[in-house]
Formats: structure tokens, C-alpha cells, sequence
């Protein structure tokens, strides 16, 4: 008796712990806009891809997993690297909800990355996305790993050299994805 009352305090401690973590696709705050980095397969599960905002790191996870990541509303570059170097260019709106989905791609050496923003109107990835955000808890990189990241990345001059490569050679050889205010996720289908 002892130990089924035991286990099943275990899992009700879980089940709500696992609630308390999971948040669902929320509003900004007052102001902001906010942007979901979704990487939904499991594919390349054990390559890291590291995110930025325009010129900043904000970022890195592997896996299944998404970054909820509030910025201001108007225009925003954000990029992923791994093997390669992806953008996505953005005009957002205050308070609007964007979903990009993150691409697991066959590289030479490791995974290859590509940024798919959707809509709602992308019913199969929007529901894989919400499910997975409703399931568990955001990605956040601490302080210290960004920190440590930038000063590394500012040694090897990486961000100014792949942002002059992206001005002078990327963005006329790519056709790279564009958010604009309307893709953001009507307030009916957030929790």
C-alpha cells in the first residue's frame, strides 16, 4: 500500500512539474513581439545549432527542442549556423507571434540547417510545432554560455565576417525566407 501511495505521489509530483514547465505559445510582453525557433524532428538530434539577431549570439540547442526569443517590433535579421549559414529576414509586429521551423538537412560533415517561417495556413508543421511547444519547457541559454560564446566567436572575428559575407555574396546568390507582420499566429490559436 505504502509503495503505490508512494508511486503515485511520484507521479502526480512529475505530472505537475511537467505542466508548471510547459508553456504553451504566449504572447509577448507589452511592447515586443516574439519569435519560436522550432525544431521539431529528431533528425541531427545530436548537432547543436547556434542562433543569432542580427549581430548577437542569442543562442544554441540541439534536438528536438525551440527558443522562444522577444525582441522589438520592425525589422530583424536572424540566422543559424552549423555547417552552413541560414537567414531569415523579419518586419514583426508588436505583439505578434512568429514560428520558424528549424531543418535538419544532410551535410558533409554534420547536419545542415534551413529556416521554414510558417502560419497557421501550414496546418502539419504549425500543429508539430505547437504540440511540441505545449509539451516542454523552452531551450535557454544561461548567461554564461553567451558570454563565453561571444568572446570566442569575437576572437575568430566570425559574426562581421559572415554578416559581410551574407551583405556581399549570400543575400544576391539566395532566395532567403521573409516574416512579415501578417505570418504572426492569430491570438485564437495561442494557449
Amino acid at each position: 500500500m505504502k509503495t503505490k501511495i508512494l508511486f503515485f505521489s511520484i507521479l502526480f509530483f512529475t505530472a505537475c512539474l511537467l505542466d508548471l514547465h510547459a508553456q504553451g505559445l504566449t504572447p509577448p510582453s507589452e511592447g515586443k513581439a516574439v519569435v519560436y525557433f522550432t525544431r521539431v524532428t529528431k533528425f541531427g538530434f545530436a548537432v547543436s545549432f547556434e542562433y543569432f539577431h542580427n549581430d548577437k549570439f542569442i543562442g544554441v540547442f540541439k534536438g528536438q527542442n525551440y527558443m522562444r526569443y522577444e525582441v522589438d517590433p520592425g525589422e530583424h535579421l536572424f540566422w543559424v549556423s552549423t555547417e552552413d549559414k541560414e537567414f531569415v529576414t523579419a518586419d514583426l509586429k508588436a505583439g505578434g507571434v512568429y514560428i520558424i521551423i528549424i531543418n535538419v538537412e544532410m551535410g558533409v560533415v554534420k547536419a545542415r540547417v534551413g529556416l521554414n517561417p510558417i502560419t497557421v495556413a501550414d496546418a502539419e508543421l504549425f500543429e508539430r510545432a505547437k504540440e511540441l511547444i505545449e509539451k516542454k519547457a523552452p531551450v535557454v541559454t544561461s548567461e554564461e554560455v553567451i558570454k563565453k560564446t561571444t568572446a570566442k566567436l569575437e576572437k575568430k572575428n566570425f559574426i562581421p565576417e559572415k554578416l559581410d559575407l551574407y551583405e556581399r555574396v549570400w543575400k544576391k546568390e539566395k532566395n532567403f525566407p521573409h516574416i512579415s507582420p501578417d505570418m504572426a499566429i492569430p491570438a485564437d490559436q495561442l494557449d
